[in-house]
């Protein structure tokens, strides 16, 4: 049994980025970029006004008031055609071009206009509400970063870096293999010793949350010929994920079918809870993720190990993450010799402080508790009884706005 350290490091390292498509800018949103994104042109392309007023030059309006004359107008999309010379004034919207010997804008309040004639009350440096050309971004300027998750954000950005499509990582993926003869499928006929097949349609969403692309087969059921016939129809998958067999019950066959067939062990148990029974190796090269059975065992090991290794086959590169706290909400006893991950819910204080509270019960049966959680909190071996108000490390429980 070795550490979550040591198993975190090994699965991470036993993952690559995968291989890199052109997908249209609509249909990135959530991707991961595989290159830098750099604009095609400079935004805006042009000095433009900042204001609705009139396009002035800085040293006619020094000395107010002052009467100048209007030669024209420039509008977004419609600049003006020509050079403002000596007294003239130019009126210019929100978005214009600045016109050709303008370098300031003076707005609509601060004037009066009496036909051509343009009264400047008020008066302005060189620059004023005049957006420089290249103020937001310059051409051939990074926008975006290779690794970054694609928001709505970042496709409004790119699609005014001129930028139609994007090169982002493959979408990885997952094969999804529940295994058990007690499992059933929601609203199928469920006998008396059943109950629903939960963790395949949760780790199908998350999968999907995460970004890959879930492959969902069918239950295999407690017979060596069952795994085998379902694992068989993984054939495709950058990675398979078991659920359930990885114990050591008469039935737990995951481990032995998998040997069979070729697995490369890397390790079998971790020293946390929950999700001690926990497997990682590879089949011809495929990565094979065995989870606990047990439908919060399998979801906390999911956060825990899944995310980061779709992160690494989408080529986000996390770097040394900074442990986020929060103040404990209660006494918590000394733990015992294995890593302990406690669901919890998080609220401000009166302070405003970040604190967390764990449920008073933890069985890794009770979904409606898991569902409920806002994080982990994360407990070392042997770590000493903590009272409310000291600091614990937390893992939350999202994937941007979302949850797992």
């Amino acid at each position: 049994m070795i550490s979550v350290a040591e198993a975190l490091k090994k699965v991470t390292e036993g993952f690559a980025p995968l291989a890199a498509e052109q997908a249209a800018l609509g249909d990135c949103l959530g991707r991961v970029l595989a290159e830098d994104v750099t604009a095609r042109m400079s935004q805006p392309p042009c000095a433009v006004s900042a204001m609705d007023g009139y396009a002035v030059r800085a040293e006619d309006v020094a000395a107010v008031p002052v009467t100048l004359k209007r030669i024209g107008e420039s509008q977004a999309g419609k600049g003006f055609n020509g050079r403002i010379g000596n007294g003239e004034v130019v009126r210019i919207f929100t978005g214009a071009p600045l016109p050709e010997g303008a370098d300031s804008i003076v707005i609509q309040e601060d004037t009066q206009a009496d036909g051509e004639s343009i009264l400047i009350n008020q008066a302005v440096a060189a620059g004023n509400f005049v957006r420089e050309a290249g103020l937001d971004f310059s051409e051939g300027q990074v926008v975006l970063k290779a690794g970054r998750r694609v928001t709505a954000r970042d496709i409004g950005l790119a699609a005014a870096a001129n930028r139609p499509w994007l090169l982002v990582r493959r979408r990885p993926r997952i094969a999804i293999v529940a295994t058990g003869d007690e499992l059933a499928m929601p609203g199928d006929p469920v006998g008396p010793d059943q109950i629903i097949s939960s963790n395949s349609l949760a780790m199908t969403a998350y999968v999907r949350v995460l970004g890959g692309e879930p492959m969902t087969l069918a239950i295999a059921r407690d017979t060596e010929e069952s795994l085998r016939e379902v694992l068989a129809a993984a054939h495709g998958a950058d990675a398979i994920v078991t659920i359930g067999g990885a114990s050591v019950g008469d039935y737990d066959l995951v481990r032995q079918v998998l040997d069979a067939d070729g697995l490369e062990l890397s390790f079998y148990k971790v020293a946390m809870r929950p999700g001690k029974p926990l497997i990682f190796g590879k089949i011809r090269g495929v990565p094979v993720l065995g989870l606990p059975g047990n439908p919060v065992s399998a979801g906390v090991t999911s956060a825990i190990f899944l995310k980061p290794a779709m992160e690494r086959m989408l080529g986000i590169e996390c770097g040394e993450q900074i442990a986020e706290t929060a103040l404990l909400g209660c006494d918590l006893d000394k733990n015992g010799k294995r890593q302990d991950y406690m669901r919890a819910t998080l609220s401000l204080n009166a302070a405003g402080a970040l604190t967390t509270t764990p449920f008073d019960r933890q069985d890794s049966s009770m979904m409606a508790r898991f569902a409920d959680a806002d994080c982990l909190i994360v407990r070392p071996p042997d770590v000493p009884a903590a009272k409310a108000g000291e600091r614990v490390e937390i893992l939350r429980l999202d994937v941007g706005a979302q949850r797992i």
